[in-house]
């Protein structure tokens, strides 16, 4: 009897999480009708003419706008992707330092960027890398340079700066669930290695490795999956690093779609790539889950 009133306690609680998700990301699919109807801001959609797929045909007509966003997505999301080792390496030498309070230390300050704006992360960033900003007085003052220089304004330089801000704010993030799994592990493990004379790096390689490899690779696959939200970064960061000197390759998918249905108002033809988004998202997904199960035995889900 106590269990079952335990279990009812637990989905009372959980019950206010389901509803938060139920109302933003499920009832805002009623909106999708949109993309089959010619709306205008201010007429009501029973007066709006519908035009089926129209829209779904404008983005395939829109071949080279479309082809330079889903190449700035495709290669910022995978940019994110092969650097997604990086959080299991910090959580692997987190794990390993002798001093506690040295790595709380250590974790604190590494994953405090996670819990900052992107707006605050955006004047950081201006403060440090812009034209007059303190790298380029640094450098400036040491003479390895003659002119300024900002990487929020080089073009060619966008993908791979945009990375190392991700990288910067969610390495301490994501090295947390790294540290659950190697916590879950065996302790007999690691002492049965130590009697058999394994040395630090050894143990390091022959269990902790292995040990949180189904974790890296469910969350790899997540990633792999979710290609089309630009990774672990989505739109924010699009949105406050934007300018017209980086436009042509900071563009992503999200951000083209709220250019198109916000800035410009068409919001029938942003609707449809939305949904055009989603739809593959979903297929991705799936089919890295079936892939999964395939290689490796498991699946996602």
């Amino acid at each position: 009897m106590k269990f079952k009133a335990s279990r009812v306690t637990l989905f009372i609680m959980v019950v206010p999480f389901i509803l938060l998700v139920f109302a933003f990301n499920y009832i805002p699919l009623f909106g999708w009708v949109y993309a089959f109807y010619d709306y205008k801001p201010g007429i009501p959609l029973s007066q709006t003419p519908f035009v089926g797929l129209k829209f779904f045909r404008w983005a395939i007509e829109e071949k080279e706008d479309l082809f330079r966003v889903l190449t700035n997505t495709l290669a910022l999301s995978f940019l994110s992707i092969l650097a997604s080792p990086l959080s299991v390496i910090f959580a692997i030498m987190l794990n390993e330092l002798r001093s506690k309070r040295f790595r709380k230390i250590v974790q604190t300050l590494t994953t405090l960027p996670n819990f900052i704006s992107w707006i605050i992360v955006y004047s950081l960033a201006f403060f440090m890398f812009s034209s007059g900003g303190l790298l380029n007085e640094i450098l400036m003052k040491l003479h390895w340079i003659d002119e300024p220089t900002t990487l929020l304004g080089n073009s060619a330089a966008t993908w791979w700066f945009q990375t190392g801000i991700t990288i910067w704010k969610s390495l301490g993030w994501g090295a947390i669930i790294y540290l659950a799994a190697i916590a879950g592990i065996d302790p007999e493990l690691y002492d049965a290695a130590k009697v058999d004379g394994a040395g630090r790096f050894q143990r390091i390689m022959a269990i902790t490795v292995p040990g949180i490899m189904p974790t890296f690779f469910v969350l790899l696959l997540l990633n792999i999956a979710s290609v089309l939200s630009n990774g672990a970064s989505g739109f924010e960061q699009n949105f406050v690093f934007y300018n017209s000197l980086v436009a042509d390759r900071i563009e992503a998918l999200d951000y083209y779609v709220y250019r198109v249905g916000i800035t410009t108002g068409d919001i029938s033809f942003g609707t449809a790539i939305g949904i055009a988004k989603s739809i593959i998202s979903i297929l991705l997904l799936f089919s890295m889950n079936a892939l999964s199960k395939k290689v490796r035995g498991h699946s996602v889900f």
